[in-house]
């Protein structure tokens, strides 16, 4: 036997919808009130920003920051507001006002003043970075890429752009730049010329050919991706060729920012690169090629995903993501290559052997030794 039927009377309905309507006006109000203190807020780190070119103070106060973060979670706590909400809040506000800060003091005190550069390879990914950078400081800036129409400022052939300029940067793939940098080589040009590749072993011919007819050169390496707005906290590699002026001369390019400038020896880079980019690349490879030739879909993984496979997953997708052919340019062209491949194929096999056979002690010992060597980085 049924139970009773209750039906809700139409002007309840109507109260509640009413009543709705108005606590979304009073939200909107609010979040009105929102934008408006952050227009306010960023109103004031400008002006924080020109007081401190002024006194020639640093764009980044580490110790204030603290005091920012550790105030609004007090304040968080008082107001019943989840605190973690609230520092995540503070430090987006915080990395936007740097962000407007460093790319303030970078056109304020701009290394270009009139002066010409020419990004070779400048429509791609970070060679569009580099082109957007030196205008941003006053180079009168030339692009020269194959995928471009010539123009005013653009050139298709590099050749045709000519070397007349005080910065020449080369940011073509790694077999390009180093025909690229030999061919400048013998152009002579006068001004400083540098590549951004991610391995220094293909260039090094050519490297070497600018340094012999005395052109002023250096090699730099940015750790960051062309979609990067701040670079504090970012590394930028300079690999000195021989001419520590010329790496000077680089470094200054990048004084106004808050970028860390790490030095590095072109013996030392890829040997070391081999571990930072190719075991981790091929890390995440190996992670999505066995998640797609699983035969396990792709929904129900996600709806059963651990924080751990998360964090993986979000790193994999960004390297699938990217340019495959630079990726085997990395793997392929580094002559310590394959060391760090052949490690992970090693730690692997342990890993499965500890598994198959059972054996928890030899496991465990992998695990702590791990713990220990990852341990050291702090």
């Amino acid at each position: 036997m049924l139970g009773p039927t209750f039906v809700v009377p139409a002007s309840a309905v109507k109260d509640e919808a009413m009543k709705l309507e108005e606590l979304r006006s009073q939200l909107s109000a609010v979040d009105r009130k929102l934008v408006e203190l952050i227009a306010e807020r960023q109103q004031i780190v400008g002006e924080i920003g020109k007081s401190k070119r002024g006194t020639g103070t640093g764009t980044r106060d580490y110790a204030r920051e603290k005091d920012v973060l550790d105030m609004g979670r007090s304040q968080a706590v008082e107001a019943g507001v989840d605190p973690d909400l609230v520092e995540h809040l503070l430090q987006l506000l915080i990395r936007t006002s740097l962000e407007s800060q460093e790319r303030d003091r970078v056109i304020a005190e701009g290394k270009g003043d009139g002066r010409k550069a020419l990004v070779i390879g400048g429509a791609g990914k970070m060679g569009r970075w580099f082109a957007e950078f030196f205008s941003s400081q006053g180079f009168a800036t030339t692009i020269a890429d194959v995928s471009v129409e010539d123009g005013p400022n653009r050139y298709r052939n590099w050749t045709d752009a000519g070397v007349d300029y005080d910065v020449i940067a080369v940011a073509a793939p790694l077999a390009v730049s180093g025909r690229i940098l030999a061919q400048l080589a013998v152009l002579k040009p006068q001004g400083l010329v540098f590549d951004i590749g991610s391995l220094k072993s293909p260039l090094l011919d050519g490297i070497g050919e600018l340094r012999a007819a005395g052109c002023r050169v250096t090699s730099l390496h940015p750790m960051y991706g062309p979609d990067t707005r701040l670079l504090s906290g970012r590394h930028l590699i300079f690999c000195d060729a021989g001419d520590a002026q010329a790496t000077a001369d680089a470094k200054e390019l990048f004084a106004a920012t808050m970028v860390e400038q790490l030095d590095m020896g072109l013996d030392d880079h890829d040997r070391l690169i081999a571990y930072v980019l190719g075991l981790s690349h091929a890390l995440n490879i190996a992670f999505f090629t066995a998640l797609a030739e699983s035969g396990e879909a792709a929904p129900k993984l996600a709806k059963m995903s651990s924080t751990t496979f998360d964090s993986q997953l979000l790193v994999s997708e960004a390297v699938a993501q990217d340019n495959p052919r630079l990726y085997f340019e990395i793997q392929n062209l580094n002559k310590f290559g394959l060391g760090p491949l052949d490690a992970l194929c090693d730690a692997a096999r342990r890993i499965r052997e500890t598994v198959a056979d059972g054996d928890e002690s030899a496991f465990v010992e992998l695990m702590e030794k791990g713990r220990d060597y990852l341990a050291m980085r702090s």
